[in-house]
């Protein structure tokens, strides 16, 4: 049996699909050739004048079959089914005539799978079969008892090989369309992974623009924020000194307070420089934050004529750079809103060092007032308590207001603990 080469073209490299393409299309012919060749050798002591006669008109039938088969195909469909039965019924007869006409009667081990709709395959080589299995017991039709029998023991042998081959041949058949759907659906996935692709391109660059609008938005906060907290409070420090100026006749009195004005101004460059290249406020240039809001309470307490105290609680540690600044600003901040709108006679202000956070608390005796109703902003844009909030949720942290009219106020923030490298 020849019958297990008969593989599909897609199942074989570029080169064996062409041979056999090639085999395919002008193998019978040959095949034909060879089985004639052996048949008028034999034909003396196998075939009647009269056979003789019938096998030379059937070859011209069957060379005409070839050369338009040669020219329409191989191909599969109606034209290729009429090709292969008219074919096989001919070598059927030329194999009853001759049993050397086997051999070309043998092709249609090859191309039954080719030529045939799936469910006349099997159909096809049965009868590719019975001439084998005729050729090889002797000849057709069996003469014998025993020539019966080798016919029917061969047929069963050729039936099932091409049988089992045909189905072999449907598996790798199915698993080449498989692997051909498998390939098509990893091209559109790459079709689809590719415009996806684009598309994050594209999303990315947006969120880079977002990204860089944000950026800038957030520097210009970052800015008010720092202008509102230093240049702001100190021009009020100034104004308020230079208030008292015009208002004393005393010239040891206006000299402190001009004294006090031109400080205040000194400190104001200094952080308005600072801010812009956003550096560490003045106050922590030199000084950590405990020593940093001792110095900061005092002279406010100096400054405004109020009782201030400060106070550390727990083990003091240093701090990142952005905690303390957060929490130096947000002093400031309470500070300036107890001189503006408390009215306060005594401040508290105590740091406290907590574990994993670090917790500021800033507590005046003033008139308070009552959280739950919204507030004005304020001339320099409103960053007062949302100033504070903003900065201590930058940290991830929260400032919390508790206050009553006529009972003062108290405002608490709350930062991680990040500790300075």
């Amino acid at each position: 049996m020849l019958d297990a080469m008969t593989t599909t073209r897609q199942g074989l490299t570029p080169t064996a699909a062409q041979r056999l393409e090639t085999f395919i299309r002008w193998g019978p012919s040959g095949l034909l050739a060879f089985g004639t060749v052996m048949s008028a050798a034999t034909a003396s002591s196998l075939m009647s004048t009269t056979e003789v006669y019938a096998a030379g008109v059937l070859l011209i039938a069957v060379i005409a079959l070839q050369l338009w088969w040669s020219r329409t195909g191989p191909r599969r469909g109606p034209s290729a089914s009429v090709h292969y039965w008219a074919r096989t019924a001919a070598a059927f007869v030329l194999t009853w005539l001759n049993p050397f006409f086997a051999i070309y009667a043998m092709i249609g081990y090859f191309d039954a799978q080719k030529l045939l709709p799936p469910r006349w395959v099997k159909s096809g080589l049965l009868v590719t079969a019975v001439t084998m299995a005729g050729s090889q017991s002797g000849g057709l039709p069996p003469t014998s008892s025993a020539q019966w029998i080798a016919f029917g023991g061969l047929f069963a042998v050729n039936a099932g090989l091409g049988v089992f081959f045909g189905h072999l041949d449907e598996k790798e058949a199915e698993e080449t369309a498989a692997k051909a759907a498998t390939i098509a659906e990893l091209e559109r996935a790459n079709a689809r992974l590719e415009q996806a692709l684009t598309e994050n391109a594209g999303l990315q660059a947006q969120l880079l623009v977002q990204a860089r609008e944000a950026g800038v938005n957030d520097e210009r906060r970052r800015l008010a924020a720092e202008i509102h907290d230093t240049i702001a409070q100190g021009l009020t420090g100034i104004i308020a000194q230079l208030q008292v100026v015009t208002a004393t006749d005393a010239p040891d009195t206006a000299r402190e307070h001009l004294a006090r004005a031109q400080a205040l101004a000194r400190h104001s460059l200094g952080e308005a420089r600072r801010s812009v290249h956003n550096l560490t406020p003045v106050d922590l240039a030199h000084d950590v934050l405990p020593d940093a809001l001792k110095k900061t309470v005092a002279e406010w307490g100096l400054r405004h004529g109020v009782r201030a105290e400060f106070t550390v609680t727990g083990t003091a540690e240093p701090l990142h750079d952005e905690i303390q600044a957060t929490l130096l600003r947000i002093a400031q901040e309470a500070l300036t809103n107890a001189a503006r709108h408390a009215g306060a006679t005594r401040v508290g202000v105590t740091l406290s060092y907590m574990g994993d956070e670090v917790t500021l608390d800033i507590r005046d005796d003033g008139r308070g007032f009552d959280p739950a109703v919204p507030r004005q902003r304020t001339e320099s844009g409103g960053f007062g308590l949302d100033g504070m909030r903003a900065r201590a949720e930058r940290l991830t942290g929260s400032v919390d207001i508790e206050s009553e009219a006529g009972q003062g106020t108290a405002v608490s923030a709350r930062v991680p603990l990040v500790r300075h490298d």
